[in-house]
């Protein structure tokens, strides 16, 4: 299963440089790289899958009536979770094809996310940035994806604009 991080780099893969959307995904091996990073097998069946997952889930997270989305219900179509007993009790298996394996596990680390800690991933607060962000804070209060770039630039805008708007 992947984790919390894993999640969060294929959530953040289409940052927003120079003014423009890059997608780390689909310039050059970027998806395959992190597929097998991540014990999945490589390949452009794959790769389409994952696209799909992160793409769906993006939106999902940009608007919520999204989450119940044709492209999501996809990635998800004819996956079981398959119970299996062990020596340590009863454990879980998801049986989906292999070369969508690792985007379903994608979706369910999404999911484990929303129902482990509701409330606290979301977009960041710069309309201007594509990026996500997994609030741990003890608040949630956390509005950026990073303090250092899109919290400071929005503070410094904010300010700007006060200082200008008021008489010498």
């Amino acid at each position: 299963m992947l984790d919390d991080q894993a999640l969060m780099e294929a959530l953040n893969s289409t940052p927003v440089v120079e003014g423009r959307r890059r997608d780390l995904w689909r310039d050059g091996d970027e998806v395959e790289r992190w597929a097998r990073d991540h014990g999945g097998v490589g390949g452009a069946e794959e790769a389409r899958w994952l696209l799909a997952a992160r793409d769906a889930l993006q939106a999902a997270e940009s608007d919520p009536a999204a989450a119940a989305s044709p492209e999501l219900r996809r990635v998800l179509a004819g996956v079981r979770k398959v119970p299996q007993a062990s020596a340590s009790g009863i454990e879980w298996h998801v049986e989906a094809p292999p070369e969508r394996g690792l985007a379903v596990e994608l979706v369910l680390a999404w999911a484990d996310v929303k129902e482990r800690l509701p409330g606290r991933l979301r977009p960041c607060g710069n309309p201007e940035c594509r990026l996500f962000l997994l609030d741990r804070s003890r608040a949630n209060t956390a509005r950026w994806c990073s303090m250092k770039t899109c919290g400071n630039r929005l503070k410094a805008r904010r300010h700007q604009a006060r200082t200008r708007e008021t008489p010498a």
